[in-house]
């Protein structure tokens, strides 16, 4: 088998082929190939979902950690590698690979590029991260860290199923925030746990349950807002998000009313979008986003201060045009 293999690599470098992986040798394209493999050899998944001829931050990914020997040396024992590439000239794919990653896109809620997911030898996910600075040595002791993540899920999920009520619910909560995945992958990868933490806290004293239908329902309203923006609707998005503003409380509240000073500001009405900000910074004052809305008030306020200037000049134009006539 060795010898075929050596036979064909040196076969195919006598025809003028280079490799299709934009992190070089050592990369897989076929995911079910690798999940076989990880599980044959006790190794986790480190997938790398890219845009290998359009996205820059995946080019410097791939530039400064993935080709390099420090790198390959680091992980070779510990993942098998699988680039997931979604370059915009299509040829450099097959059919089958193009299919297979968009599913795996969907799956796996890819939403930006580069995203590197770790995962175990099934394919179930347990952390997750993209382009780190700092050159190979630095990225694969970041890997490293990440991979005590899948240690404490396991530890977790062990401890809950030695428990009982409201505290296998908590272990098992413990378990998926530990992870710090989105919603949609811990729901398309763990769906089990989140049944089981439900059946154990069916008064939900942890809270849990009305957590995720408070972002089940968020996810409908964005959903709802991107209709608007599809057709460019700023009147009826403006509505909308007013309109259901009262229906969500706390952080979810906050983002709603953050959209709409964000409307408010692009329809140039600067005094009504900086009281919609300051609504926003009140329904949640603590959230992580909460810091953000300063610096969003703070381009507002540049945003009025330009257009007044722009008013004050076209003002003395007029005038100035008055005076001429």
């Amino acid at each position: 088998m060795k010898a075929t293999h050596l036979f064909a690599a040196a076969f195919a470098a006598s025809l003028g082929f280079t490799s299709a992986f934009a992190g070089g040798e050592g990369w897989t394209h076929d995911f079910a190939a690798a999940k076989k493999q990880a599980a044959d050899e006790k190794k986790d998944l480190l997938m790398d979902f890219t845009g290998s001829d359009w996205c820059g931050w995946c080019i410097k990914l791939n530039d400064e950690v993935f080709k390099h020997e420090p790198f390959k040396a680091g992980v070779k024992d510990k993942f098998v590698l699988v680039e997931l590439d979604y370059p915009q000239d299509k040829s450099k794919l097959s059919e089958e690979t193009i299919k297979q990653n968009d599913e795996l896109q969907e799956k796996y809620a890819i939403q930006g590029f580069p995203t590197i997911l770790l995962c175990d030898a099934s394919g179930k996910p347990f952390a997750r991260t993209g382009y780190q600075e700092g050159g190979p040595e630095k990225y694969v002791a970041h890997l490293d860290e990440l991979r005590g993540k899948k240690d404490a899920r396991d530890k977790a999920l062990a401890e809950a199923a030695k428990a009982e009520g409201t505290a296998k619910a908590k272990a098992l909560i413990s378990a998926l925030e530990g992870m710090e995945l989105e919603d949609a992958v811990a729901a398309n990868f763990y769906p089990e746990v989140i049944e089981q933490i439900k059946a154990a806290d069916p008064k939900d004293e942890t809270g849990f349950s009305k957590k995720i239908e408070e972002k089940q329902k968020f996810a409908k309203w964005e959903s709802e807002l991107q209709g608007f923006a599809e057709k460019q609707d700023m009147e009826g998005a403006l509505a909308f998000v007013e309109k259901s503003a009262a229906d969500f409380t706390g952080e979810s509240k906050q983002k709603i009313l953050a959209t709409k000073a964000g409307i408010l500001a692009q329809s140039g009405k600067f005094d009504d979008s900086l009281k919609a900000l300051a609504e926003a910074k009140a329904a949640a004052p603590d959230s992580e986003i909460a810091p953000q809305l300063d610096n969003f008030k703070e381009r507002i306020e540049e945003m009025k201060a330009g257009a007044a200037d722009e008013k004050a000049g076209a003002d003395e134009e007029k005038k100035d045009e008055a005076k001429e006539e």
